[in-house]
């Protein structure tokens, strides 16, 4: 490539956000390194949900079939577990698109097929890879890229480290990693509080659970959710205080995190109980945290940032997966309006001011809005009179599914790319 240029973009992390960046602007001819620095398949701590929305924009990568396939059945009612109460109610289908219901798929297997898809494009795979320093400025980067093992770009070959040069860095690293720009400015360690959140996950089979239903876990110091996803998988995953599970595990001398957290979640919801009663716990269990869901773009940022590196939610709303999915598409659709070579730094900052705008008319309100259901599913004061309003009206549960953005159709549908995908 001339002038020393390796591609047009370099992409951070591999996950939907970063390989549906990767696929899309690949799809548009633009020449696309993607480095990812865990080896797959593995999995991580997340929900696995994926919304009707989110299935419709995997169709624009070319994914959604092997997806549908793989994934566990239609998730067509919500329920609400909170001590000895459980209240169902049916999620609202989505009128905006092909689906009208989301599944759930383990991101082992939704990671590792949106990879597969952007090698078979020709993106251009460091993996395992770190990019520990970005150097220079739009249009000129310089990519210190610290390879763990193999260069999968490159079969046969090991280095220890490469240089690449891009002109536009995406980033989509994970909200709880170091992220590139960590090199080019200081960082504070945030201190230790009780509030803190650590996000839990695990997998479980022989678990009974009434098919379709995705329950929300509320229970004092945090929130969960159940899922049934890939063979009969059941994932459970949710979030607890710092002081929350210490105060816990004092009572369990020698356990771990994990244990510790699938105790209290069955001694909270009687719900837990009954659906693990027969099953078997498949897999440790995965921890991460502190989490810090907040709106991360800034003005000042050089690189693009999608998925969590852009902004984080509660993951109570199960979300998570479909804002990765559409901030990639709602960048690739500001990016691929012109060249990559036609991108200079004054057309950068119009394109960063332009998509922090869009994202934020996009997003914001559904962060502020799970925030309000965090805090509600974990402070029993607010919890105790919503089970009871739940109790007497279901249908308030199927509106707040709804607000969630359950039944929402791709809000990136108006950038898709005609013509091209």
């Amino acid at each position: 490539m001339g002038n020393g240029i390796d591609a047009d973009v370099l992409v951070i992390g591999a996950g939907p956000a970063g390989a549906s960046t990767a696929i899309l602007l690949k799809l548009a001819g633009w020449r696309v390194i993607l480095v990812e620095k865990n080896c797959y398949p593995r999995q991580k701590v997340c929900g696995e949900c994926l919304s009707a929305a989110a299935l419709a924009l995997l169709d624009q990568l070319g994914v959604a079939t092997a997806v549908r396939d793989r994934a566990g059945p239609e998730l067509t009612q919500v329920g609400w577990m909170s001590g000895a109460a459980t209240l169902i109610a049916h999620l609202p289908p989505c009128t905006g698109g092909p689906y009208r219901y989301g599944q759930a798929l383990g991101r082992d297997q939704l990671d590792a097929i949106l990879v597969n898809r952007a090698i078979e494009l020709g993106v251009i795979l460091i993996q395992p890879g770190r990019v520990r320093s970005v150097r220079g400025e739009l249009g000129n980067f310089e990519c210190d890229i610290q390879l763990s093992a193999q260069d999968y770009a490159q079969p046969g070959r090991l280095h220890e480290s490469v240089i690449r040069r891009v002109p536009i860095i995406v980033d989509a690293h994970g909200s709880w990693e170091t992220g590139p720009q960590a090199c080019t400015r200081p960082t504070s360690r945030k201190p230790r509080r009780g509030s803190d959140l650590f996000g839990f996950k695990a997998s479980f089979v022989n678990a009974t659970i009434p098919q379709g239903l995705l329950p929300v876990l509320s229970f004092r110091g945090g929130y969960g959710g159940l899922v049934m996803a890939e063979d009969r998988r059941l994932t459970l995953a949710g979030c607890i205080r710092r002081d929350t599970l210490a105060g816990w595990r004092g009572h369990l001398p020698g356990t771990s995190a994990g244990a510790a957290f699938e105790l209290y979640l069955r001694a909270s919801c009687r719900g837990v109980r009954e659906i693990l009663a027969g099953a078997r716990r498949s897999e440790p269990w995965l921890s991460i945290g502190p989490l810090r869901p907040q709106i991360r773009l800034r003005k000042s940022d050089r690189l693009f940032s999608v998925g969590n590196a852009a902004g984080e939610t509660h993951p109570l709303i199960g979300e998570g997966i479909t804002m990765a999915l559409q901030s990639a598409f709602l960048l690739a659709g500001y990016l691929i309006k012109q060249p990559a070579r036609a991108i200079d730094a004054t057309r950068a900052l119009e394109i960063h001011r332009a998509y922090r705008s869009a994202w934020r008319s996009v997003f914001a309100l559904r962060l502020r809005l799970a925030a309000i259901f965090a805090h509600i599913a974990m402070r029993p004061v607010l919890s105790l009179p919503v089970t009871r309003l739940l109790g007497d009206c279901p249908q308030v549960l199927t509106a707040a599914a709804h607000l969630a953005g359950k039944a929402s159709k791709p809000v990136a549908q108006s950038l898709l790319f005609e013509g091209i995908l």
